[in-house]
């Protein structure tokens, strides 16, 4: 069984999902059988250089939020991710395009599964619980090196703009024949699709439903429709608690 994960570094929701698919898996049956591929998706493919503003203000001016209404949604997404044993801290700035990581990445995955999910995981870390600013090539260079890549193939990489460039085009066209308008975007043998931050059980279901299942693609039964996603550029917003 092949499950492929479609998500941007700058996805909060793509970090929370990852782990919650991870504790998913883990209650499957059938795990040892099951092979993660992770896939490319920029949230915003015009993005450019880093603007330096704060991610607060991006949901602010996205929603019509006051400065402190957005401060407080960003927090929410932090209890969210810490419930997760995740690290997270607000005050991140917008780094601008994540071309560049997923080119790495994708440099990462033809070293072996190990390497890139140890970039993988170094990206999701330095961007959200140690905001490192990854729109500095300086910067990416450092946690790829300490996540075990070797730093002058990594500047390399970034110095040859079309180095796995059409790797990860190639990802965000199949992303797109799949239907796949926000990330975290899930898709288990290519027939069942799950789509957004769902709760770990959801995953277990949709392995296990997939296990035995035939067909085309189709969103699994029972998730929740508004599992928060990330998409033109931005993130959903979770409700404040009563």
């Amino acid at each position: 069984m092949r499950v492929e994960i479609w998500s941007d570094i700058a996805c909060p929701w793509c970090y929370i999902g990852k782990a919650r698919f991870e504790k998913g898996l883990a209650s499957f049956a059938h795990r040892d059988e099951v092979e993660v591929v992770h896939r490319s998706f920029e949230l915003d493919p015009s993005a450019g250089e880093p603007s330096g503003k704060p991610v607060v203000q991006l949901l602010a001016d996205k929603y019509g939020l006051a400065p402190e209404q957005a401060e407080a949604a960003e927090a929410r997404v932090a209890d969210a991710a810490r419930s997760e044993g995740l690290g997270y801290e607000s005050g991140r700035l917008m780094n601008g395009s994540t071309f560049d990581l997923h080119r790495l990445l994708h440099h990462a995955k033809k070293r072996g599964p190990e390497a890139h999910a140890a970039l993988l995981d170094a990206f999701y870390r330095a961007n959200f619980a140690e905001l490192l600013p990854l729109g500095d090539p300086e910067t990416v260079v450092t946690v790829a090196r300490l996540a075990g890549l070797d730093e002058a193939e990594t500047s390399a990489v970034l110095a040859d703009k079309d180095a796995y460039a059409d790797d990860v085009r190639a990802d965000e066209r199949e992303a797109a024949e799949l239907g796949a308008t926000g990330v975290p975007f899930f898709v288990i043998d290519r027939r069942f699709g799950v789509s957004g931050g769902q709760p770990a059980e959801v995953f277990t279901q949709a392995l296990e439903q997939a296990h035995t299942a035939s067909g085309g693609l189709v969103q699994v039964a029972g998730q929740d429709a508004d599992a928060p996603v990330c998409e033109d550029g931005t993130c959903d917003v979770p409700a404040e608690r009563p």
